[in-house]
């Protein structure tokens, strides 16, 4: 099956990093980023056009979930599969007389940070059974968790995502201002953050929530807001807030 990736960002590295490495061919990957094709082509030894789309049996559309439907235009061909990675479009999305799918990745992508592929879940959702055997099969190459999943499913999927991952990440980026802002070393608080991670694991995560907001410690709560100002302080509060509301306090 030839296999075309359209995308030069974080997923169409990872994509195309995970079919490498499992000895899975691309015939190209396409984009309008030269310099950052042209990185991922030397790297995983894939050709690469910013012009020239290559014929595919497969295309898979890995950019920017504003840019999916502007770029699913530019495959011509008909008889041909073509699946967007977005966790929170419908695969209707894509505009054009071919076969249409979602092949979603559920995992955090970033070009400098190494992943265990096998342990990323991916959702598929196509038109027909062929489709969704070919696609199953080929996320079972490089993933032991693939699961179906239609639209609606999925956008809570990539909502929850959202929550777990991407605000959790700008609370770990509001708490290097702080401690930047008083010289104390980030890593100090490494330690602190596995074991937040390791605990849900075996603790479901509203058992495993302490500080002072659960106590109510008004004390505290108060003597943090002296501390703080701007967005970080209108953070705090509504956190808290969120907190005390989940566990009636």
């Amino acid at each position: 099956m030839q296999i075309v990736i359209i995308g030069s960002g974080n997923v169409a590295y990872h994509m195309a990093k995970a079919f490498t490495q499992k000895g899975i061919p691309l015939t190209q990957i396409f984009g309008r980023n030269e310099k950052e094709l042209n990185k991922i082509s030397e790297e995983l030894n894939i050709p690469y056009s910013t012009e020239n789309l290559e014929d595919a049996d497969l295309y898979i559309i890995c950019v920017s979930d504003h840019s999916v439907e502007k770029v699913s235009k530019i495959i011509t061909k008909k008889n041909c599969l073509v699946a967007h990675t977005s966790g929170s479009l419908p695969k209707e999305i894509l505009a054009g007389e071919y076969r249409k799918a979602s092949f979603y990745p559920l995992q955090t992508f970033s070009k400098s940070k190494e992943l265990d592929y096998e342990k990323i879940p991916f959702f598929i959702e196509t038109e027909n059974e062929n489709d969704k055997k070919v696609l199953f099969e080929l996320a079972s190459e490089i993933s032991k968790n693939v699961m179906e999943s239609n639209h609606e499913k999925r956008k809570y999927i990539h909502l929850t995502a959202v929550f777990a991952c991407n605000f959790v990440n700008h609370l770990f980026s509001r708490a290097k201002e702080i401690s930047d802002s008083q010289d104390i070393p980030f890593d100090y608080f490494l330690p602190l953050i596995d074991e937040t991670v390791q605990k849900i694991y075996e603790i479901e995560p509203k058992l495993a929530q302490t500080g002072p907001a659960v106590r109510n410690d008004v004390r505290v709560l108060q003597l943090h807001e002296q501390l703080l100002k701007g967005e970080s302080l209108d953070i705090y509060k509504v956190m808290n807030h969120s907190i005390q509301k989940m566990y009636e306090l």
